[in-house]
């Protein structure tokens, strides 16, 4: 496959409902310091036939911002027990799932990661998982609307060979799920075929390399 030209600059925003704008002001602004950069006032606004509503943003580094739509006298929505604002789930719907579905916000290194997690302990919403990945650390908690948010830190660099690594998963992945019974043992039987299938180009492609560096 063709490498596509790649030009895009990041998040520009994520957007979320809320019930509640003045718990959602408090935990983003007051508690994590993220300070509110825009606003939209739209009154009648939209082909649909929605009610007023309010569209805010919160600056969250790097020119990357998280928005909000609150919606004058829309009501919660009925579901299951578990969930958030956005999606209500049934009893039985694995947490894990649930979970799945989170914004990371990125930080530079230790000092500033438990700098979140010493406001966060001081509010109304305190961290309630901190984990050690492969490659990063983060801390979780829920947001006022039941969104799940984790900061994070890098704990190394991410390794050339772990993105060449990354691409031959993802590959066998795509070829695994789309054949009868995809399980992790038939992605790592694949992944192991496409090692040995692409082998021989990597070599002659770390051979040119090397002979253009002399």
């Amino acid at each position: 496959m063709p490498t596509l030209q790649h030009t895009v600059k990041g998040v520009d925003h994520v957007a979320y409902p809320t019930f509640d704008p003045a718990a959602t002001v408090k935990f983003y602004r007051d508690v994590l310091g993220f300070p509110v950069v825009h606003s939209i006032c739209a009154a009648g606004w939209g082909p649909e036939k929605h009610p007023d509503f309010i569209h805010f943003f919160f600056d969250i580094g790097n020119d990357d911002r998280l928005a909000f739509f609150y919606y004058f006298g829309l009501e919660p929505f009925e579901g299951g027990p578990q969930g958030d604002s956005y999606s209500r789930f049934a009893a039985d719907v694995p947490i894990f799932f649930i979970r799945s579905r989170h914004l990371a916000i990125h930080v530079d290194n230790e000092k500033d990661l438990l700098e979140y997690r010493r406001r966060l302990d001081g509010s109304d919403w305190p961290v309630e998982m901190q984990i050690q990945h492969e490659t990063i650390e983060s801390i979780y908690t829920h947001d006022p609307n039941g969104y799940m948010i984790e900061i994070t830190r890098a704990l190394r660099p991410v390794t050339p060979q772990e993105d060449l690594d990354a691409n031959l998963t993802i590959d066998a992945l795509v070829d695994v799920v789309s054949g009868p019974e995809p399980s992790m043992s038939a992605l790592l039987t694949r992944k192991a075929e496409l090692i040995v299938e692409r082998a021989e180009a990597w070599q002659r492609e770390q051979d040119e390399k090397e002979r253009s560096s002399i």
